[in-house]
Formats: structure tokens, C-alpha cells, sequence
């Protein structure tokens, strides 16, 4: 459903974004990237896992390294000891590959600069350019000043050499946290308030997952940022658009450091969607609290959660691109994310049957004991992928809902003395009746068949006015579990900054269903299989439940499409 916040999107995304034509101007002007290939960074910090949002940044990342014949370095920003671990280092480098992109040798972490960062710090101080300040946040905050009034510091004009023997006392550990910080002699009257002498180290008495207790000082990431990247000899730095006021200090720490390189910093805007949230902080909170069942969820915006429910790389990645890349900040809509779904899996594909909430239907004037077989198309789409044979006998299992006792109007379903109907690919029946139980539940409905109208076509080219319904074989079908997933939110915009976002989740974002039929063949499939549930929807094998003897089907995606071009 469209909010008036949301911004439509056209069918194909512009051949060259802005951020193209800026690569191509510097390319075309030589410079400072006279002779360099195009190098670019995707730097995730490892406090969690990536999310739907961060694809954007990495088709952009890896998309622009890949138009321009260039390289694209995959790096961990680690200079935050309180929230990484390795198991998110690992499950990032799993997403990125499951994408389809590559960093090949080029895997870095942020620690791994840790001695370069101090070095430059020494150097500013040496140069004048940062001190040693022993304001506390607080007191940091009541003195940044305003717009007409510049930011105070006590000990901006400390001496030199002071603020070096300071320095090197908080990396050896003799102050406690937050009882000193570095900060950058800049401009405290600047109108950019990152540029009011900024902190650039704080001390942090924590074990780091890779550098272990060596440093108890870190560095800020506008401070860390830069360095990185001009270590790595990146020649554009794609951001966020929330780092474009951070691009002055970026590109003042690259010309007062002594550096191998002057990265070009060039901001984007972030992927918004709706009925989602993408913080990180918001996504560790609904899976420490247990309002969903990890990570990897199937409701949630990670791409293992995705990836889970039955999400293809190729329907993420053209996602991407069709959003197009832009400097404003907008909302797309979810529905859009499920079209691009919805389009890859009608190609790819295999088609089956599947009955989520079946009643046996008793064809009565079949043989008992008969059987027969059918061979159907695997993907219409697809003929490569040849046919498959499947069961049909006196006893089969329908939808429930494809019967109705006393039908309501239009109804061209099944219902007594009710018009023809296709069982697909079989043959054509006709309802009589239904048996109920003592509570006046319908367990087995009734009709009779045209034997002369295998694969569904009369013999005498009447014309057939019910429904084509989906059904399974009796006698061979395998029960399964089918979860059906909606939107974890059921508000728009959960992200509000007006709004508890954990109030506006959804309390029917699941439903499990158990007890549904679906095709022999599918009893011997594997994850991450993916299907589609003829006239159901298109479901995948659940990668961690689902096991021989228990399948457990995710669904995917309906098959009507909400989204309108």
C-alpha cells in the first residue's frame, strides 16, 4: 500500500547516477587519482548483522569498483570494542558472498591501523593541531556553544609537549575512562559544530576481540575513517548521507596526516522501507527480548532472515538497482522489495502443489484401487527443466476453502450440483455432496469425475464454467508444516522518532500452520529449495527446522502483487 511519504519507483534506474559522473569528472581531470584505478571500500562495523539497508551501500560499493575495472576492499570497522564479535565478522563475509560479491585478498580490519591512528594523533599534536582535554561530556556539551557563540576549552591552548606526556599516559592505562579524550584543534567557532574541536581518541578500558587488552585508548570513527581509507589507497569513499557534514573533518584529517593517499568522500542516501526498522540497535533489541527467533528470522530485514525466507540474490540485487541511487532521502515501499521477489521466482521456480488446509475429496465413481500418473512441466517458463511425474487416485485432498457448501455469489468453486471444475492437469469433476462430523465440520466432500477428460479438456469441448483447483494425491502426499509470514510491523513507518516501535509490531506477522499436504516428489528436496505453491504462493525449505520426515515450508511471497508501477 503507498503512504504519501513513499517514493515511487520506475522501471529501470538511471544509467549513470551522480555518483558516476563525479567518478567520471575526477577520472577525466587526473589529479590526485592521476594513474590510480577506481578503489572503493565496503566497511561494516561487526556489532551485528547486515540488514537489507546495508545492500544498497554494497551494490553501490562493489557495483561502482565493477563498472570501472577497478578493486572494492571489504574491511571490518572494529575501532568500537564494546559491541563487535567474530560470529558477526563471519556472518557478514557469509551475506556478502551469498550477494554474489568478492573482495578476493583485500580483507581488512580497522584495528589493523590502530599504531598508524596514534602516530597521526602524535603528529597532530605535534603540529598544534589536538590536545589533551579533561572536560567531562557534559561539561563538553554546555560549552560547544551555539550558532552565535563559539565552543570553549579550558585546555584548548595546553602546551604541547603537556598534551604529548597526557597522550601517552592514556595509552598506557594510568586514567580511567572518560577522565581524558583527544580532541582536534580546529575551529570552535565553526558554523559545522563537527568542526568545533572534535574528539578524536577516548579512553575505553575493554578487551578488544582482536587487538585483546593492548589499547586502551580508540580512535572516533571521523578520526579512524579517513586514515583506513587512505591506508588502503581507496580513491572514492562512498557514505551515507548522514556523513556529508562529517566531510570537512574527513578531509581535514587527510591533509593534516601524513598519509599515502587523499580519498574523495561521496554521500548517498540511505535505503529507507516501509513497515521495517534498520537500526541495528532496534534489531538487537527484538532478538534479545525474544519478540522474534534470532537473527535470522524470516520477518526480519537481515539478510540471513531473508535469505531464510526464501529471498534470491538476484532479486535483492536488481532491488537495488531499480531504487536507483539519489542524493534526497526517501521512503520505497516493501511491496516493490516482494515485486522483485515475485519476478525472480516466476522465472526460476518449480511449480508443485500443495494443500495448506486440506479436506479429502472422494471421487466417487473412480475405481477403488486404481491409480494413474501425470507428467507435468517443472516451470512453464523453463523448459529446460524438463517434467516430473505425479499420483491420482479416487482419493485426494483440496483446499477447504475451495468448497462451500451454500456458495455465495460468483462463487465457481466446488459445491453440491455446483458447475464443472479442472482439478489441475487431471481431470474434470463435478461436486455432489460433503459428509460433516458431529460438529458440522466438513470432512469429506464428494463429487464425480468425466473419465474422458484426462488432462483437464472435455472430449466433447464443452464449455467449463468452475474454477481450476490445486489438489494432492491421498495416497502419496507428505505432510508438512507451512509458516506464513507478513510484515513484522503493521504500522508504516515503525522507525518514527514519535513511535515505540516494538508498539507497533504486528501480532499476525506468523502463522504456523501443521497438517498440509503437499507433493511426494517434495519429501527428498533440500534447502534453500524454493517453490512455487501453485494458486498458494511461493515458498521455500526452512534452512534450520526443516528436516526429513518434518518439513517445514517458509512462505516467501504471495502471488498477487500489491505494487503498482
Amino acid at each position: 500500500m503507498a503512504e504519501e511519504n513513499v517514493t515511487p519507483i520506475t522501471e529501470e534506474a538511471e544509467s549513470k547516477h551522480f555518483i558516476h559522473q563525479f567518478i567520471d569528472e575526477d577520472i577525466a581531470e587526473g589529479g590526485r587519482f592521476q594513474g590510480m584505478a577506481v578503489h572503493t571500500r565496503f566497511p561494516p562495523e561487526p556489532n551485528g548483522y547486515l540488514h537489507i539497508g546495508h545492500c544498497k551501500a554494497l551494490c553501490i560499493d562493489f557495483g561502482t569498483a565493477e563498472k570501472y575495472g577497478g578493486l572494492c576492499n571489504l574491511r571490518m570497522d572494529d575501532t568500537n570494542p564494546t559491541k563487535e564479535d567474530v560470529e558477526y565478522v563471519q556472518a557478514i563475509q557469509e551475506d556478502i558472498h551469498w550477494l554474489g560479491f568478492d573482495w578476493g585478498d583485500r580483507f581488512f580490519y580497522a584495528s589493523d591501523y590502530f599504531e598508524k591512528m596514534y602516530e597521526c594523533a602524535v603528529s597532530l599534536i605535534k603540529k598544534g593541531l589536538a590536545y589533551v582535554c579533561e572536560l567531562t561530556p557534559e561539561q563538553m556539551r554546555e560549552m560547544r556553544g551555539d550558532v552565535n557563540a563559539p565552543a570553549k576549552c579550558p585546555y584548548r591552548n595546553r602546551p604541547v609537549e603537556e598534551s604529548l606526556d597526557l597522550f601517552a599516559r592514556m595509552r598506557a592505562g594510568e586514567f580511567a575512562d572518560g577522565a581524558m579524550t583527544l580532541r582536534a584543534k580546529i575551529d570552535p567557532a565553526s558554523g559545522n559544530f563537527n568542526m568545533r574541536d572534535p574528539v578524536i581518541y577516548r579512553i575505553n578500558h575493554m578487551h578488544h576481540h582482536r587487538q585483546g587488552d593492548k589499547w586502551c585508548i580508540y580512535p572516533m570513527y571521523d578520526f579512524a575513517h579517513p586514515i583506513e581509507d587512505a591506508m588502503e589507497c581507496i580513491t572514492h569513499s562512498l557514505c551515507s548521507l548522514e556523513f556529508e557534514a562529517h566531510r570537512p573533518l574527513y578531509d581535514w584529517v587527510v591533509e593534516n596526516c601524513d598519509l599515502p593517499s587523499k580519498p574523495r568522500q561521496i554521500e548517498f542516501a540511505r535505503l529507507g522501507i516501509n513497515y521495517t526498522v534498520m537500526s541495528k540497535r532496534k534489531l538487537r533489541q527484538l532478538v534479545e527480548e525474544g519478540k522474534v527467533s534470532g537473527w535470522d528470522d524470516p520477518r526480519m530485514p537481515t539478510l540471513c532472515g531473508l535469505r531464510r525466507r526464501g529471498y534470491t540474490p538476484a532479486s535483492i540485487r536488481n532491488f537495488c538497482e531499480r531504487i536507483g541511487v539519489a542524493k534526497a532521502s526517501s521512503t520505497v515501499e516493501f511491496a516493490f522489495l516482494e515485486h522483485c521477489l515475485r519476478e525472480d521466482l516466476n522465472e526460476t521456480a518449480r511449480r508443485v502443489m500443495a494443500v495448506i488446509r486440506p479436506v479429502k475429496l472422494v471421487i466417487t465413481n473412480y475405481p477403488e484401487g486404481q491409480s494413474e500418473t501425470f507428467a507435468v512441466e517443472n516451470n512453464p517458463n523453463r523448459p529446460e527443466d524438463g517434467v516430473r511425474t505425479i499420483t491420482f487416485s479416487r482419493e485426494i485432498y483440496v483446499e477447504a476453502e475451495d468448497f462451500l457448501e451454500t456458495p455465495v455469489p460468483k462463487y465457481k468453486r466446488l459445491y453440491p450440483d455446483g458447475p464443472e471444475c479442472r482439478l489441475k492437469g487431471a481431470y474434470l469433476i463435478k461436486c455432489t455432496g460433503c459428509r460433516k462430523d458431529e460438529n458440522g465440520n466438513v470432512v469429506e466432500i464428494y463429487a464425480v469425475y468425466d473419465p474422458d477428460s484426462r488432462g483437464g479438456n472435455p472430449s466433447d469441448g464443452r464449455k467449463v464454467k468452475g474454477a481450476t483447483i490445486h489438489w494432492v494425491d491421498a495416497a502419496t502426499a507428505v505432510d508438512a508444516e507451512c509458516r506464513l509470514y507478513d510484515n513484522l510491523f503493521s504500522d508504516p513507518s515503525p522507525d518514527a522518532a514519535d513511535k515505540n516501535f516494538l508498539d507497533c509490531m504486528n501480532p499476525d506477522s506468523l502463522e504456523i500452520v501443521t497438517g498440509c499436504k503437499v507433493e511426494a516428489g517434495l519429501a527428498e528436496a533440500a534447502a534453500p529449495a524454493g517453490f512455487q505453491f501453485m494458486r498458494v504462493g511461493y515458498f521455500c525449505l526452512d534452512s534450520k527446522d526443516s528436516r526429513p520426515g518434518h518439513l517445514v515450508f517458509n512462505r516467501s511471497v504471495g502471488l498477487k502483487d500489491s505494487f503498482k508501477m
